[in-house]
């Protein structure tokens, strides 16, 4: 059996969520969504499962669900295929309440290059492209 990766993010608003992520090419999965959640389908095996907050909250038994927008618990990072599909969906994101910034890593751009998007909810997607022959 292939591999697959969810994953999960919290959301204040599932509509308002799911419609940030397919405008950035995610394809929603009805047969996982519902009222608490939308299943975004990335590519055959990785999915970022959007969960409203309470619904999210029930995975944490004693840990507290963090403030996206001020606490940052972890990153997910894509890689894409060109440094213009990088810069292109962060431009997206920016177009559909996200935005975006650029970490200087001292990383030439011929070999890696690497946008922070941040969805509306306050997470971080790293997007990038590298250069593997490099």
């Amino acid at each position: 059996m292939a591999k697959m990766v969810f994953v999960n993010l919290p959301v204040a608003d599932l509509a308002r969520a799911t419609q940030f992520y397919e405008a950035l090419g995610f394809e929603l999965n009805p047969t996982f969504s519902d009222d608490h959640a939308s299943s975004m389908v990335w590519s055959d095996d990785i999915f970022v499962m959007l969960l409203k907050h309470d619904f999210y909250q029930q995975f944490l038994q004693q840990h507290t669900l963090a403030d996206t927008t001020k606490v940052s618990g972890s990153m997910t990072a894509f890689n894409l295929d060109s440094i213009a599909a990088v810069k292109a969906f962060a431009e997206t994101a920016k177009q559909h309440g996200g935005d975006y910034y650029h970490v200087e890593m001292g990383i030439p751009e011929t070999q890696m290059y690497e946008l922070e998007v941040l969805d509306p909810d306050g997470n971080i997607l790293s997007v990038s492209w590298m250069n593997m022959s490099a």
